[in-house]
Parts: structure tokens; sequence; C-alpha cells
């Protein structure tokens, strides 16, 4: 197992968005997250890659707990996030923006495989390199939020809604480079609000609602629940 997360719990205010869930991530999976807005979902894994601290519950990622650990240091351990709106630095460049990505990496050549790799990926930031990235598409922005994930060669990547804003092709095309993310051997955790091809591409999904988590199994079993069908996608199955 490489992230095992136990009675995890968190307060905003006196508000309690976490209420004592339980969530395990074998290596090699992509396992998505879904449910409502206001679920819980992206507290989850802001908790996970510690930019909100737990009130209670264990995070453990390789058997090391990580949960009283500021977020550089979860990065170091090899977790990081493209999070929800993707919060690039539009008044740099793409290159800055993924250099910065690799501030914990003192491996030069590391830093260098990870970004011709990036590249590789996402052919249009190497077009667009010296490019503000403010100036890039909804797309384009994306597909840096990743990248910059990636330039810190994780072994866990936390992705918050990366199809949100974008056309259908675009983001077809963004959960076909998850895949080969996850194929060159990144775990992968997915809050997608696009349940059904979060489904089809994960291996396995859990369910929240209201702070907990309700419901879990394999993709293929959570696309064929006549209640996940009814919640989430869209009535009839297909």
């Amino acid at each position: 197992m490489i992230l095992d997360v136990r009675n995890l719990q968190v307060k905003y205010g006196n508000v309690k968005a976490l209420h004592g869930i339980d969530l395990a991530v074998e290596p090699g999976e992509i396992v998505c997250i879904l449910g409502a807005n206001g679920a819980g979902k992206s507290t989850t894994l802001n908790a996970i890659c510690g930019l909100v601290p737990p009130s209670a519950g264990e995070i453990f990622f390789n058997g090391i707990p990580i949960h009283r650990l500021p977020a550089y240091k979860i990065v170091e351990h090899k977790i990081t996030q493209a999070p929800e709106g993707r919060r690039i630095f539009g008044t740099l460049t793409v290159q800055e923006n993924l250099d910065l990505g690799a501030f914990t990496s003192k491996n030069r050549d590391r830093m260098k495989s990870s970004l011709a790799w990036i590249f590789e990926l996402f052919p249009r930031l190497a077009e667009r390199r010296a490019q503000l990235a403010g100036t890039l598409s909804g797309g384009e922005q994306q597909m840096l939020a990743i990248g910059r994930a990636l330039m810190a060669n994780p072994r866990l990547l936390l992705l918050d809604e990366p199809s949100l804003g974008l056309a259908p092709v675009l983001a077809r095309q963004i959960f076909k480079t998850i895949r080969e993310i996850n194929e060159s051997g990144v775990t992968v955790i997915l809050v997608e609000q696009n349940a059904r091809i979060a489904l089809k591409l994960a291996h396995r999904g859990y369910v929240m609602e209201v702070g907990k988590i309700v419901m879990e199994d394999t993709a293929l079993a959570l696309l064929e629940n006549p209640d996940v069908v009814q919640a989430y996608l869209g009535g009839a199955g297909g």
C-alpha cells in the first residue's frame, strides 16, 4: 500500500469538513473520488498534501506518517498536486512555472529528464516555453499545472478537477495523458466532475457525501451501480 488514510478529520473553524474518512491506494493505481460540490473531495487532497492540517486521524505514505509534515516536506516525499483552478503563475513563463515545480530537486540531470518527459507528454508546452503562462489557453494552463506537478518526479500525483472548464476534445486529451502518466509508474488520485470518464479511467473509486465516504468499489462496479448511475452518471447507464 502506497497511501493509507485513517480516520481523517478536518475542520474549518467550527465546521467539520471531513468526518473520519478511511482511504487506501495501492502502487500503480488510478483511484477516483466522486461526490457533489462540498462533499469534501478537495479537502481530502489538500490534507494529503499538507495544505490543510488534519484535526484528527493519520496519513501514511509508504508506511511513513506524513500528517504532521508541512507541505514542502510532503513534496520531498514525492507527493504533488495539480490543484483545482490550475493556480499557475500567470506573470511567469511556462519554463519558469515548470522550474518552480522542481524546487525540491537538487539533481540537475533528473530535472532535465523530467522536463524532457513533460515536453514529450505536452508538446504544446515546449512550443510555448518562453510565453507568459497567463496568456495560455485554458487547456494549455491545465497541461502546465500537471507538468509543474510532474517536475518533482512524484510517486503519487493528486489531480483536482483536471477537465474543469475544458472543451470535450481537450478534456479527452488530458485524460489520455493521465493514463500515460499512470502507465509510466505514477500512482494517481483523481477528483473529477465527469464521473463517467473518471471511472472509465480509474481502477477503483470512492464516493463521498458531506465529508464521509459512503461507497467504495472497483471502477467497473461503480459504473454499473444503480445509485451511482442515478446520482453521478445522468440516469441511464451507457
